[in-house]
């Protein structure tokens, strides 16, 4: 009598137990846009580094690092150049450096169009004397290599006024 009561008040669980077991799949796509949506796409998770930087352990120090010692470089292999000959009135330039996922770098000076400058002459010079750099790791995002750019600021020569 026990059993046969207890199987009368177990019978209605045992059937709205089966629904938890019933769980619903998600979607791929809705799954794989919202993942899209949650990636900030405008930064990186890991700048890119030098070999002397990588033993930093603090995000913000490595990058330091990192921008510190290409403006060494750079200034290093331009100072002194024929640009500070040819024009003495321009003390600084920017440049948009790329570095691309297999680890070389481009470099597009960009020339203020206020002045009338023989751009290819600017170009020509920066791409003879800005070659042959360090490895440099490149910039990660999830994982995975990745192409970055931006635009550092170089001084040429500092005017006195």
């Amino acid at each position: 009598m026990k059993a046969k009561l207890l199987l009368i008040f177990m019978f209605p669980f045992l059937l709205s137990a089966c629904q938890y077991f019933d769980k619903q799949v998600p979607n791929k796509q809705e799954l794989l846009q919202k993942e899209l949506k949650s990636i900030n796409w405008n930064q990186v998770d890991e700048y890119p580094s030098f070999g002397q930087c990588d033993s930093l352990s603090n995000a913000k120090a490595n990058q330091a690092c990192f921008f510190d010692y290409l403006t060494q470089l750079i200034q290093a292999r331009l100072g002194g150049d024929t640009l500070s000959l040819i024009y003495p009135d321009l003390d600084s330039i920017n440049l948009k450096i790329t570095i691309l996922p297999n680890a070389t770098f481009t470099f597009e000076p960009q020339v203020p169009d206020t002045i009338a400058y023989n751009k290819a002459l600017i170009d020509s010079i920066f791409k003879a004397r800005l070659v042959g750099f360090p490895k440099v790791n490149p910039a990660i995002k999830r994982g995975l290599p990745v192409k970055t750019q931006f635009v550092l600021p170089v001084v040429l020569h500092e005017v006195n006024r």
